[in-house]
């Protein structure tokens, strides 16, 4: 009995033994993980913002590269379990539907404080962090400014069947149409859908639309603007035909897309999380909007962005509340007038 009872004390030591070990090993991996972002956003600006974030404070930063309404999906999935502890998007209704599965922790005054409050939630559980604004992009060789419409809806005209092209698809269009649905209704949406599907040419991405007009395919095409400066900045190969034309007058093509930034509050890093998002809000994380290559508009207070862009203020965009975007009714209207 005694030789029995050892055998099972050592077997139960070295049991214990080794979940410590494997706990160990797990908790090990979780800090040299450091923080863990899921970034939608674009994969250089997300770099440049954690390389200067891990310069200025030593707090090392893992990022995982994604889409905005696939980490959406993916953290609700996740709950509690979710392995991220900041979210960035490329857009606002990726960020609206996190906040309303309740996963976001309040972000802290100090960093609200740091954006406008046209540029984040009233509810304070997350907050914008760049900015991109809806264009035109036209083949200057085939379209005078005269001839250029003089609103986002008169691109449902038959006039326009055949002549322009749209990325669909991606969350950065849908995004657009959830605007246009929060200023004009769904009545208004709809029909617009309709004349999307009957004369718009659906291309894999803004960038594959940008160049689709200035290699003469269509005309024009609904795009942000950082793609044509982006494609300036290095060889203009891609848009050297192409004009930027922006519809202003509060039109929903001046549309401003709020990219967004929250902490999980399921994080085990809340004060690192807290820190990062205050970095890339504060002086110098929207310095590198302004001197980077990503060409989006910096939103922080007193923030200057990258002196090519028009300034936002001239813009003349339309008051959305980007809190409220409806992407899940964006992709019901969408699926129904068969672009997705």
């Amino acid at each position: 009995m005694t030789i029995k009872l050892n055998l099972f004390s050592h077997a139960f030591a070295l049991a214990a033994s080794l979940l410590s070990a494997t706990a160990f090993a797990g908790s090990a991996h979780a800090q040299d993980a450091g923080l863990v972002v899921y970034n939608a956003q674009h994969e250089s600006l997300g770099r440049e913002w954690i390389e200067a974030f891990t310069k200025e404070t030593g707090i090392k930063v893992t990022m995982r590269q994604g889409g905005d309404m696939q980490f959406a999906n993916q953290i609700i999935q996740e709950g509690d379990a979710s392995p991220a502890d900041v979210f960035l998007t490329e857009n606002s209704p990726a960020m609206t539907l996190v906040d309303g599965a309740g996963l976001f922790a309040p972000v802290e005054k100090d960093t609200l404080d740091q954006v406008p409050e046209q540029y984040r939630p009233a509810d304070g559980m997350w907050t914008g962090i760049a900015a991109r604004t809806t264009v035109f992009a036209y083949d200057k060789t085939k379209l005078s400014e005269d001839k250029l419409p003089k609103s986002l809806l008169d691109l449902a005209d038959p006039a326009w069947k055949g002549r322009w092209g749209a990325a669909p698809a991606g969350a950065d269009f849908q995004a657009i149409v959830a605007a246009l649905l929060q200023l004009k209704g769904e009545d208004a949406t709809k029909a617009w859908l309709k004349g999307l599907k009957d004369n718009a040419t659906p291309y894999k991405g803004n960038s594959v639309a940008m160049k689709a007009v200035n290699a003469g395919e269509v005309e024009a095409a609904v795009i942000y603007h950082y793609y044509w400066f982006g494609d300036q900045a290095k060889t203009g190969e891609n848009s050297k035909n192409v004009g930027m034309h922006y519809f202003k007058n509060q039109d929903p093509g001046a549309f401003v897309s709020v990219s967004g930034g929250g902490v999980l509050k399921s994080t085990q890093h809340m004060k690192e999380a807290q820190a990062f998002l205050k970095f890339i809000t504060g002086k110098a994380g929207q310095a590198v909007l302004k001197d980077g290559t990503s060409y989006e508009y910096a939103v922080g207070k007193d923030a200057a962005s990258n002196s090519k862009l028009t300034p936002l203020a001239d813009l003349n965009a339309p008051n959305v509340e980007a809190s409220t975007l409806d992407s899940k009714k964006v992709v019901e209207l969408m699926t129904a007038a068969g672009l997705i």
